[in-house]
């Protein structure tokens, strides 16, 4: 979908900007490529620059207000400038960017999870800056991120939701202000052992990190509480699905039957510790998967028909809120903008 309009700040008969993103969906560390067309107005124009964000819708929780939600730019690139736009002319400017690795998933085997992202298109004229087009942006699942998903479904666990979470999980090495949080039910076997399972990957150049969370049921003597474990697999992971299957399990295994084992770190192959640092959610709701509608066609799970609907609704008011955004916030130091809400509507 391309969203196009006058850019405002420029005033009345200025340039118009119209980014198209080519066909397909792009992949965590993967490229990303598109043309941005720019048509000149009744005056020319100085370019000075033409820049693309990458924006998240994500979600907050504040101590005093309650939950919220607002636009994360988590990536910039600068495709263009210095260049001199005629009036009513039309030039195009190609561009490739590389997406980070720890890019959310928003689709899996072409079903939406909810997850809303955008490609923000900033033109600077003359001094003046303003903000164009925005369009969806559609990310799918590393191979390795899918076997996961994949082999979590063929283990018997459905899926509940997925959102991104403003804030860090604490001893790993995540680089984005956000983490996207992917919460399963728990199969038969393990129902009486955890409420729900909460999974996030931390994807880098040579592995994926698997943060798996564990809210675990009480006894009639005991609290129940959370248990957190992290493991790293090589994106070729182990060989074919069934070693997927065998892998995952032990991870399961492992989270929901060890209590000691809250706040270790298993590598793939062997086992690594963090110097006894221990892993925690911080400037989130620090301590789980927050709530989304979504498909996780993977586990052959729909999450009702209402789905489609929902995610149609949340993308388009998402770009309709930030079309009237412009906060002034530095979209280069990962902030987020804009977040809203006390907890009461």
């Amino acid at each position: 979908m391309v969203f196009k309009r006058l850019l405002g700040s420029l005033g009345v008969g200025g340039p118009t900007v119209d980014t198209v993103l080519d066909p397909g969906a792009a992949r965590p560390g993967g490229l990303l490529s598109g043309r941005v067309h720019l048509v000149g107005g009744t005056a020319d124009h100085d370019v000075e620059h033409v820049a693309l964000e990458l924006v998240a819708r994500v979600e907050t929780e504040h101590e005093e207000h309650g939950d919220g939600e607002g636009v994360v730019v988590f990536d910039r690139h600068v495709v263009g400038g210095s260049f001199r736009l005629a009036a009513g002319a039309e030039t195009s400017v190609p561009f490739t960017v590389a997406l980070p690795w720890e890019t959310p998933v928003t689709e899996l085997y072409g079903q939406p999870l909810g997850i809303v992202l955008g490609v923000r298109t900033e033109l600077a004229v003359a001094g003046a800056r303003d903000k164009g087009d925005l369009d969806q942006l559609t990310v799918a699942p590393l191979p390795a991120q899918e076997a996961v998903l994949e082999a979590l479904g063929q283990l018997g666990f459905g899926f509940r939701s997925a959102d991104l979470e403003y804030g860090r999980i604490g001893g790993t090495g995540q680089q984005l202000p956000f983490y996207q949080e992917i919460e399963l039910t728990p199969p038969p076997a393990y129902a009486h052992q955890v409420n729900e399972i909460e999974l996030t990957f931390l994807a880098v150049p040579g592995a994926l990190e698997v943060v798996l969370e564990a809210d675990k049921r009480g006894g009639p003597f005991s609290a129940g509480h959370d248990a957190l474990s992290r493991f790293t697999v090589p994106h070729e992971g182990p060989s074919g699905p069934q070693g997927w299957n065998a892998l995952v399990d032990g991870w399961i295994q492992e989270l929901v039957e060890h209590r000691a084992s809250y706040g270790s770190h298993a590598v793939y192959g062997h086992e690594a510790g963090y110097g006894g640092h221990e892993p925690g959610h911080s400037g989130g709701s620090g301590s789980g998967i927050g709530v989304g509608t979504a498909v996780l066609a993977g586990a052959g799970v729909i999450a009702g028909g209402i789905v489609a609907a929902e995610v149609v609704d949340e993308v388009g008011d998402f770009f309709e809120d930030d079309s009237d955004d412009d906060s002034g916030d530095d979209p280069d130091d990962g902030s987020a903008e804009d977040f809203g809400g006390d907890g009461e509507d």
